[in-house]
Formats: structure tokens, C-alpha cells, sequence
């Protein structure tokens, strides 16, 4: 039975569909879908062969290195005060357009559901996590897009859930994804660097001392809808998100089908999430090579005692005059 938000404005005309999607990868060039991913300067293979001198510190899951030290340039509060008050601005319009999923629609709870059991493994991988006002929010737009704004602002466009008959376990797969980003600061990162290039020597070195960054940092609502996440924040985020919905019992091998279907959609005019999130067989090889290090945690995590349909089309109701 098709879904109803009580969606009176054309899909067409929706200003929604034409924001930039949040956290946008450099690498969304033509052909980029078939470049393999460059080995991150922050992830790490081991030490090859020599299993028995790992440290005593060593955890279960996959292995990343810290933050960058340039996000200090750009405070976490801030970063995450200018992402809230975007999400809301953004929720607002939705609202205003009937287009914002009320609280007992399916697909919204389901979304709820599955955000409920990942948000609890986020604080291992940020302190902060522990004190954001997390938020799910489900929107009636056509878009193949979803994302986590830094402090735990989560949306999904309904487009991505209905387009790509998503389970369960790709849910968790797409979320784990963007909480990953907002968890490991990208978008403070970009900022960060972002702020860097543009200040010079003298000035940075004045904030610096100021512990300020002042007039650097205005104007970071429009910036988190417009930075751009690099190759390596996308292949961490995999791998973090992997890790997330592995410890919150959905099948981490869901990263294979997900990607599998987003590289069919992208047949003719490429999804906006996929035109952010580039597919291919590398990336798809690259979560297989890394499922034995979460195969453990989702063995032992407790798994969803509720699983949900997928996504019915959306019912679209003609505008009211």
C-alpha cells in the first residue's frame, strides 16, 4: 500500500530536491566509480605475520588512526551548532511542505529502530557522541540520499529507502555510514582545512593564541551543505559504519548488496548519494577484505528482534488549490 505523507507540493518543484547533498566526495568526477580507493594515511593493515607482537591495547573491529590535529582549528560546539540549526532549517521546510514524515509513519519508526540500536556503539568512537540530541527525521523526497550532520542529526529522503528496496541491514549500512562521518569530525575536518588555506600564516597564528576562531567559522551552516568529503573520509566511514551495524546486529555484508544496487541505479543519471558516495568493484571489494574483522562482533551482537518491510511507494497527492 503506497505511503502517504500528505505530500501536497510536486516532487518537481520541491526546493528540497535541489539542496546540495551533505558531505559531498571529491572524487565524483566521470570515471571516478572505477579509480581504486588511494590506502588511507589513517587506516592501518597490521602487522603482517606477526599476530603474536600485536600490542595489548589492540581491539576487536576495524583499525583507524586518530582525528586529524587540524580539526583544533575549528571548535567541536561550533561545528556542531551550525549543523543543528542547518537540520532544522531544513526540517522546517520540509515541514512547511507536508514533505516531513510524521512520527507513527513505518518507515520513519523503522528508521528509528535501527538508529536506536547504532547510536549506543557511536560512543566509543567519539565522547561527544554521549551528550549530542540525536534526531532521525524521514523526508517525501525522490532523492537517492541520506546523512548525519556533525552532533547527530540524521535524515533519510525517502527516495533512497523505496528506490532501492532497502533491508534492514542496508538501512543499517547507509546509516552506520554518515554517523561514521559525524562521529570521526569529517566536516570539522574540512572546515578545518578549508580555514587553513585560506588564513594566512599571521592570522592562523593569532587564533591560534586566541584559542578563537571568531568570523572563521561563520557561515558554517551554508559550508556543511557544500564540503566535500575526501576518498579517505569515504573509505573510514565505510569501514566505521561497517563496525557500527556489525555490533548492532545487522549483517555487515549488507555493504555488498547495497553497493550492488546503488551501482545499478546509477545506470543513466547517476543518484545523489551515489554522485557523493562513488561505487564500483574496488569499494565493494574493499568491504569484503575487511568483513573477517567485524564477522566476530556481528556473530555476538544481539540481533533485531523486529524486522521491517521495505518501503512502499510513495503516494504523491496533487497540490490543493
Amino acid at each position: 500500500m503506497p505511503q502517504d505523507f500528505d505530500y501536497r507540493s510536486p516532487v518537481s518543484s520541491s526546493p528540497l530536491c535541489d539542496l546540495p547533498a551533505f558531505g559531498h566526495c571529491a572524487c565524483h568526477s566521470a570515471g571516478a566509480a572505477g579509480k581504486p580507493y588511494q590506502r588511507s594515511r589513517r587506516l592501518f593493515t597490521g602487522l603482517l605475520g606477526a599476530t603474536a607482537l600485536l600490542p595489548a591495547w589492540a581491539r576487536d573491529g576495524v583499525e583507524v588512526g586518530k582525528t586529524s590535529s587540524l580539526t583544533k582549528l575549528v571548535p567541536a560546539e561550533q561545528v556542531e551548532q551550525a549543523g543543528a540549526q542547518q537540520y532544522q532549517q531544513m526540517m522546517g521546510q520540509a515541514n512547511q511542505q507536508r514533505a516531513l514524515a510524521p512520527a507513527n509513519h513505518p518507515q520513519l519508526i523503522r528508521l528509528r529502530s535501527i538508529a536506536k540500536r547504532i547510536i549506543p556503539q557511536a560512543m566509543e568512537w567519539n565522547p561527544r557522541a554521549k551528550d549530542w540530541r540525536w534526531e532521525v527525521n524521514l523526508i517525501a523526497d525522490p532523492q537517492l540520499n541520506a546523512f548525519c550532520m556533525p552532533g547527530g542529526k540524521i535524515a533519510f529522503f525517502y527516495g533512497i529507502l523505496e528506490k532501492l528496496q532497502l533491508t534492514d541491514d542496508e538501512v543499517a549500512t547507509i546509516m552506520g555510514h554518515e554517523v561514521a562521518h559525524a562521529l570521526r569530525e569529517h566536516a570539522r575536518e574540512r572546515m578545518a582545512k578549508t580555514q587553513a588555506t585560506r588564513l594566512g600564516a599571521s592570522v592562523l597564528s593569532s587564533l591560534l593564541g586566541l584559542g578563537n576562531v571568531g568570523d572563521a567559522v561563520l557561515g558554517m551552516g551554508g559550508q556543511l551543505l557544500t564540503l566535500t568529503f575526501s576518498r579517505e573520509d569515504e573509505s573510514e566511514a565505510d569501514l566505521v559504519g561497517m563496525e557500527l551495524a556489525a555490533r548492532a546486529g545487522y549483517d555487515p555484508a549488507a555493504g555488498i548488496t547495497l553497493w550492488q544496487k546503488m551501482g545499478a541505479a546509477s545506470k543513466g543519471a547517476p543518484p545523489q548519494w551515489l554522485s557523493t558516495h562513488p561505487a564500483g568493484p574496488t569499494r565493494i571489494r574493499d568491504i569484503e577484505a575487511n568483513l573477517p574483522k567485524v564477522k566476530g562482533l556481528y556473530e555476538k551482537a544481539e540481533k533485531p528482534s523486529q524486522r521491517f518491510d521495505v518501503a512502499p511507494p510513495l503516494r504523491r497527492q496533487a497540490t490543493q488549490g
